[in-house]
């Protein structure tokens, strides 16, 4: 049976460490040394970035939104008037047309994991896009799922579904005419 031997040292005193034959390991060889590798230090700065995209971010945004509840497709036309950096945000401020219904917009991105959230000001909206819903994207503008504030809306069945709005700020612009 192990015995444990536990006497008083004067302050100061040193012992021999002596290793134990029956640990697999001295002791002194688990301290493990401590590296820095500069490489894997974060250098990425949200606060820059957020400026930098309320300066370069496109101002034109186009594209479709299909509602999961077979309405059809509308076409879509996002044109943002204000960005503004708040931190590792960027405040959105602009207006949206969803088919044949404008509405005002207001949003945020985040700087570092690119989120949106997207919402329109408007009521009423769309066939399934309920007013107090809002745009969520994963990868800023593209693609972005419409959210519904409540699952069930009684004054549009479809409200609660959802839908997919796709977003490329390569808007094509419509064949000049000629004038003659």
């Amino acid at each position: 049976m192990p015995f444990l031997l536990a006497m008083d040292l004067p302050i100061g005193s040193q012992v021999p460490f002596m290793s134990n034959p029956q640990l697999p390991l001295d002791p002194i060889e688990l301290a493990v040394p401590t590296e820095v590798d500069d490489g894997n230090v974060e250098s990425f700065d949200p606060v820059k970035r957020a400026v930098l995209l309320a300066d370069t971010l496109p101002r034109l945004w186009c594209g479709t939104y299909r509602p999961f509840d077979g309405n059809p497709e509308v076409d879509v036309k996002l044109t943002l008037t204000s960005l503004t950096p708040m931190g590792q945000m960027v405040n959105l401020r602009g207006s949206m047309d969803l088919g044949d219904v404008a509405t005002p917009v207001q949003g945020n991105l985040h700087a570092k994991s690119d989120q949106l959230d997207l919402i329109p000001l408007a009521s009423p909206l769309i066939a399934g896009a309920e007013p107090g819903g809002v745009f969520l994207g994963l990868q800023a503008f593209s693609p972005s799922a419409w959210e519904s504030p409540r699952l069930i809306n009684t004054n549009d069945p479809g409200g609660g579904i959802g839908g997919r709005l796709a977003l490329s700020s390569e808007c094509a612009q419509p064949p000049l005419q000629p004038l003659w």
